[in-house]
């Protein structure tokens, strides 16, 4: 497809009045372009637009459909004086209509393979349906399981979100993101620092040191950039005292200058006049200097632009330049997605009858579901035998929300619980008929549960949240599961100790009160093919193999919990026993289950850690390699994992940090070696002065199947 030359979208520029060149940083929903009148009157009247802003606003939001796609394209384009086209954008997180696991569970997979197929069959499905921007990958970091929003990052650790922000990009964007309609741009958020919001709590103040920032939070926006990814959004919290929105520094001289990013900005939804209530902007004219100042594109859903940028550009208090660039760099995308030459792009609605919800996709959202599931113990009660009957209880045995908060178009009626994922492989399962409430079942239902688990073999309760408890506005203070839950087990178990527990949700969970279970399998949300995924993990059609990418606590009180924490003065291992060290009184400092835990159907040994020299230098590539051999009798697909610890660093460095992984299929019976090359520019970290840099001396070079359980070698870097 032929895009316009950078001459001509200067020239198209130079043709607009200002009042359309302010326009195009105007992005407006769907409702606004509703062919029913009655649809669009109440919100313009709320925003105080008139139709000539509508019909020159340059990016619409949550269009949906193939059909009104067209229509609002065609409308857009008809009513617009220079026939610009407008962008389609929407949040299409973990599946467009075929909904596969939410992030949180993609990151459990450890498969980057995966994660890209996600977003091209994604990408496939919302490009036919009409759209051209999806507000994804999110990267923020996170470690606080209080906050609902960890269910859309990929975890804890900076390199693996990095990992996982690249492949979400090229799936979602391909090699040639013009000419292949199958394809949509890709926005990174939050930028920045989101995830780490003080408390777990939703929109919260985030306060850390630049250092902190560059080191842990800002690589995953770097490598979805560095992966090509057209689009930015702005963070709701303040770096460093200031909202992101309106950060120059932030976007400016990080985005911008260091970064080299050269394509759109855009604000997340009302985040402009956000700026107001944290008390940096005294009025909406204020906070649309301090925007365009920063350097965002787009303002989603406020008219602070729109009403105020014209007298601040009039007055001399703000550059037209900035304007200018603003609205070219629109501009740009609408060139690069190939709009100019074909503003309908992919939608098609042939295309979207076959392709959408197609069994293909269905099987494919099947097989990375049972990926990313995460066995977290077994006493050997799984997997179960066909021959065995199993009663499935609990108030996730027949749900159908399995779909997680960011489903914009799933839909749960398409959705296969356990009991049919059960059914459909032909197990011999029975399973109850009163509804099962999450917080407060009925006394007929705990009933009928009871009666079922006394004539069954063995158990499966169904535990977890509801779609609405995790997500954007769903931070908890309690993460224990709900009491009635709680008690369900309880009350179970002395009917039938031969417990699984599966759980369906968003967040790492306190699971003491399921202890003793004699299995755990975290299931996530894990979409429309979430219950036939779990089935054939539970009755041994194939062994689990998904990692933890968060840990799990023992407790709230021990949150923010993470494996690769700096150590103290007085560190715990040391003298776990003794009170005057970093600890507590009541709960040990370790995650219950840590980052990277994971079990399988059979038990993989590692053994003879080798390295091949114990100096290198800047030039040099050390290798070292490890030994595993699988001691059951299933095929295990093992994540094998590299950890490193800088012993001496010019700032204190973490007890251990992922630097490398490899997965790899072990037959039963079968042994491997897995070999890890580390070089220099793997023992690099921020120093005090912001810059990159590795320091001579030794490190601790540490192997194994999860950040715990690891041997030990060493290597001088000199």
């Amino acid at each position: 497809m032929r895009k316009m030359e950078k001459q001509q979208l200067t020239a198209l520029l130079s043709e607009m009045t200002i009042e359309e060149k302010i326009d195009q940083l105007l992005q407006l929903a769907a409702a606004f372009y509703s062919d029913k009148a009655e649809e669009k009157t109440g919100p313009m009247s709320d925003l105080g637009l008139t139709q000539e802003n509508i019909n020159n606003a340059g990016t619409t939001l949550g269009v949906s459909g193939a059909k009104e796609a067209i229509r609002v394209q065609k409308d857009y384009i008809k009513n617009n004086r220079l026939q610009i086209p407008t962008i389609l954008m929407a949040d299409i997180i973990h599946g467009f209509r075929t909904i596969f696991p939410i992030p949180l569970a993609l990151g459990s997979s450890w498969d980057l393979k995966a994660a890209e197929q996600m977003a091209e069959v994604s990408a496939k499905e919302a490009a036919v349906s009409g759209l051209h921007v999806t507000f994804s990958p999110m990267v923020d970091l996170v470690r606080d399981p209080r906050w609902g929003r960890v269910m859309e990052s990929t975890g804890e650790d900076a390199y693996l979100n990095g990992k996982f922000a690249e492949a979400f990009v090229k799936g979602y964007q391909g090699d040639d993101l013009t000419n292949d309609v199958n394809r949509v741009a890709a926005c990174v958020k939050h930028f920045a620092a989101y995830g780490a919001a003080i408390g777990g709590r939703d929109y919260n103040t985030v306060n850390m040191s630049e250092r902190q920032l560059r080191e842990s939070y800002l690589p995953g926006y770097k490598a979805a950039l560095d992966a090509g990814a057209k689009l930015v959004m702005t963070s709701f919290n303040t770096v460093d005292g200031i909202p992101a929105t309106a950060n120059r520094w932030l976007f400016r001289d990080v985005l911008r200058k260091e970064f080299g990013f050269e394509g759109v900005v855009i604000s997340d939804w009302g985040a402009i006049i956000e700026i107001i209530a944290h008390g940096a902007a005294q009025d909406e004219k204020h906070a649309a200097e301090l925007a365009i100042k920063a350097g965002v594109d787009i303002e989603m859903m406020t008219t602070c632009y729109t009403d105020h940028l014209q007298e601040l550009i009039e007055e001399g208090t703000v550059d037209e330049a900035l304007l200018d660039e603003a609205v070219l760099r629109i501009l740009n995308l609408k060139n690069d997605l190939g709009l100019f030459e074909n503003p309908y792009r992919g939608a098609d609605e042939a295309a979207e009858a076959a392709v959408v919800l197609s069994e293909d996709h269905r099987m494919i959202a099947k097989d990375i579901a049972k990926k990313s599931m995460v066995l977290l113990k077994n006493e050997g009660i799984l997997p179960f035998k066909k021959q065995e009957t199993v009663a499935i209880v609990g108030p996730g045995a027949q749900s159908r929300d399995l779909l997680g908060a960011w489903s914009w178009q799933g839909k749960q009626e398409e959705v296969i619980n356990l009991v049919e994922g059960a059914k459909g492989i032909g197990a011999e399962v029975i399973y109850g008929t009163e509804a099962f409430d999450y917080f407060a079942p009925s006394e007929a239902a705990i009933a009928e549960a009871v009666a079922l688990v006394q004539k069954a073999d063995k158990v499966v309760l169904a535990l977890g949240e509801q779609e609405w408890m995790s997500g954007e506005a769903a931070s908890r203070s309690d993460i224990r599961l709900p009491e009635a839950q709680r008690t369900l087990f309880d009350t179970l178990k002395e009917h039938n100790p031969n417990i699984v527990v599966t759980l369906f949700n968003g967040r790492p969970l306190d699971l003491q009160a399921v202890d003793q279970a004699q299995a755990i399998l975290e299931a996530w949300f894990p979409g429309t093919e979430g219950g036939s995924a779990l089935a054939e993990l539970l009755w041994g059609e194939d062994s689990p193999s998904g990692r933890l990418s968060m840990s799990f606590p023992e407790t709230v009180g021990q949150v923010p919990i993470y494996y690769n924490v700096d150590n103290t003065g007085r560190p715990y291992e040391k003298a776990p026993d003794e009170k005057y060290v970093s600890k507590y009184l009541d709960v040990s400092n370790y995650a219950k289950y840590p980052f990277g835990f994971g079990l399988s159907y059979s038990p993989i040994t590692y053994t003879n850690l080798t390295i091949d020299t114990t100096q290198i230098d800047a030039q040099q590539t050390a290798h070292v390699s490890v030994t595993i051999q699988n001691d059951g009798h299933h095929s295990v697909t093992e994540t094998v994992q590299l950890y490193v610890r800088d012993v001496v660093g010019e700032v204190v460095r973490p007890v251990k940090e992922l630097k490398d992984f490899q997965q790899v299929t072990v037959a039963a019976g079968e042994t491997k070696e897995v070999t890890f090359a580390i070089n220099e520019s793997q023992l690099r970290y921020v120093h005090s002065n912001q810059q990159l840099a590795s320091d001579t001396g030794q490190f601790k070079i540490m192997v194994g199947p999860n950040s715990r359980d690891l041997q030990e070698t060493t290597l001088q870097l000199v």
